[in-house]
């Protein structure tokens, strides 16, 4: 599927010929060992159309540079990405240029080479990184990577209107409109007792909602948005134990009654199920970037017109969105350093980063504030007009990451660990009580501070 028409379209061509003309914006410049070959590892996109608009752009850019460059898509699906990361880190060989999600920098810091000069050319250009992403790759005093202009990405609620409203009383579309004008008292009361109601109406209706509770990205990503919602930490911010508490037990208490009206397979949910529950029109609401709407709208357009994308619900500390920070990082083994960092410096650029961006159709969201006024591809999508308005943060959502809010290395190793859907499913599909399960993540939590 080609999605590079409209403006689209322009951007992408405008973008590939400044490479190819030689004339890229700062802080791009062109050095003596740009030359030879350079094999990037990246991860394949959940949006059709969007690696293709990706490799012509770093191929135009190798053909303008006389670099040879090769591009490997590597899946996230069964852990593909970061068992492919773990091969050639121990190998010492493979890519020269590798995708890496938040949680895997810190993992590979050792085998990842400082690119400060490359990362302060960037901010010098276009302004500071957003700090949430800036934690995850600046580690021991350098940063280990370059932001991605691709796969940074939030988990927002992706909802059927139609079928909110006319199940659940609810009216997305007025609750989180397309525009500034938000009512904050319709906005208050999207909390998660209101979405659990909603839950219980659509359930049975035949339209459940639906949002994993098993070992994967997904899975920790909006359980993590819920716990920090509820105050309830698996480690806090000092790097200590903290799930015994009052708030872990009313976050589990809560998910107990959620998932009585949630399908069963959830617990057997990899990372693309529940585009495929949305995109079936049984499912009723997941959380997700918009790449379930992109899809739908190719393969069920009678879907993609009622899917509204808006806020997560607010619990009793506020409400949060998890975000996904990619940096791409060069390995001590590349054979091309040279050239690696040259190529971070232009998939940085405002016409690449936008490019994608579109090519993603809304997707892709920058790691920099001086990016986003660049278009508005989030006001424009469609159908339906306005669905993907509040995918890029409009109100008083905080950002976080997986085991939020332990130290950066800590919280990585939570989230691969998946240390947080294996606590729940221990609570709402195995029956064990608060207490058992608590001191079984107790023990997790030990071994994970000793790694």
């Amino acid at each position: 599927m080609d999605l590079t028409t409209g403006s689209t379209r322009r951007t992408f061509l405008k973008a590939a010929g400044a490479a190819a003309a030689g004339t890229l914006a700062a802080p791009y410049v062109q050095t003596a060992g740009s030359a030879g070959r350079l094999r990037l590892g990246v991860i394949d996109h959940w949006v059709p159309g969007t690696n293709e608009v990706l490799q012509q752009l770093l191929e135009r850019w190798g053909e303008a540079n006389h670099v040879e460059v090769t591009v490997d898509f590597i899946t996230t699906i069964g852990n593909k990405l970061l068992l492919t990361a773990q091969a050639e880190s121990r190998a010492g060989s493979g890519h020269d240029l590798f995708a890496l999600e938040f949680h895997m920098v810190p993992m590979f810091k050792h085998r990842l080479i400082a690119v400060d000069d490359v990362v302060n050319d960037i901010v010098a250009a276009y302004g500071p990184i957003a700090e949430l992403s800036r934690q995850a790759a600046f580690l021991d005093g350098a940063w280990r990577g370059g932001p991605s202009p691709v796969m940074n990405a939030s988990a927002a609620t992706v909802a059927r209107r139609d079928l909110f409203l006319e199940h659940a009383g609810i009216d997305l579309t007025e609750w989180f409109p397309a525009s500034d004008s938000r009512d904050p008292a319709k906005v208050d009361r999207w909390d998660w007792e209101a979405f659990g109601k909603a839950a219980a109406a659509l359930h049975a209706a035949g339209r459940p909602v639906g949002a994993a509770i098993s070992p994967v990205t997904d899975s920790s990503a909006w359980l993590a948005q819920l716990f920090a919602s509820y105050g309830a930490a698996m480690v806090n911010e000092q790097g200590e134990i903290a799930a015994d508490s009052d708030a872990v037990r009313e976050a589990l208490e809560y998910l107990t009654r959620l998932a009585e009206v949630m399908p069963d397979s959830v617990y057997a949910w990899d990372d693309a199920s529940n585009n495929r529950w949305i995109i079936s029109g049984t499912g009723s609401a997941i959380f997700n970037p918009p790449s379930a709407w992109a899809v739908a709208k190719r393969d069920s357009p009678d879907v993609a017109r009622h899917l509204w994308h808006c806020d997560v619900p607010r619990g009793p500390a506020g409400r949060f969105r998890a975000f996904n920070s990619v940096f791409w990082g060069i390995w001590d083994f590349s054979e091309n350093q040279s050239a690696a960092r040259d190529l971070l410096r232009y998939v940085a650029e405002p016409e690449v980063v936008v490019a994608m961006l579109e090519a993603s159709q809304g997707y892709d969201l920058p790691l920099f504030a001086s990016h986003y006024d660049r278009t508005a591809v989030w006001a424009e999508a469609g159908p339906p007009a306005g669905g993907l308005y509040n995918y890029a943060l409009r109100g008083d959502e905080r950002t976080l990451t997986d085991g939020y809010p332990a130290p950066p290395e800590i919280a990585a190793r939570i989230s691969l660990q998946r240390v947080v859907p294996n606590l729940v499913a221990r609570v709402t599909q195995g029956g064990e009580s608060f207490d058992d399960a608590i001191g079984w993540v107790e023990n997790e939590l030990e071994g994970v501070l000793r790694s």
